[in-house]
């Protein structure tokens, strides 16, 4: 993981796309995630532990029959709207 990319990861925004309906076996409709995740998604640490978030969060998405690119698309209106580098654009060119 190159620099730009590694500080992508480090400054990313919760995978939270701010729909918050928990429905599918205590999982949000916008994004999957539980509410313990979702608290807990700040503090997960670093680049590295952040990216495997996300991985996490998409092989779920895959699992559950859901199109990652949903969440995805609502995910980097998010970091628009932050003012932040979506590093999953930067994964894309990388």
């Amino acid at each position: 993981m190159d620099d730009p990319i590694r500080q992508a990861w480090a400054a990313a925004p919760s995978p939270c796309v701010d729909v918050c309906k928990y429905k599918r076996q205590g999982r949000c409709v916008g994004c999957s995630m539980t509410k313990l995740e979702k608290d807990t998604f700040p503090a997960s640490g670093g680049a590295e532990a952040k990216r495997a978030f996300f991985e996490a969060l998409l092989a779920r998405l895959q699992a559950e029959h859901k199109n990652p690119a949903f969440w995805a698309i609502a995910y980097r209106r998010k970091c628009e709207r932050e003012g932040v580098p979506c590093p999953l654009d930067l994964e894309d060119a990388g």
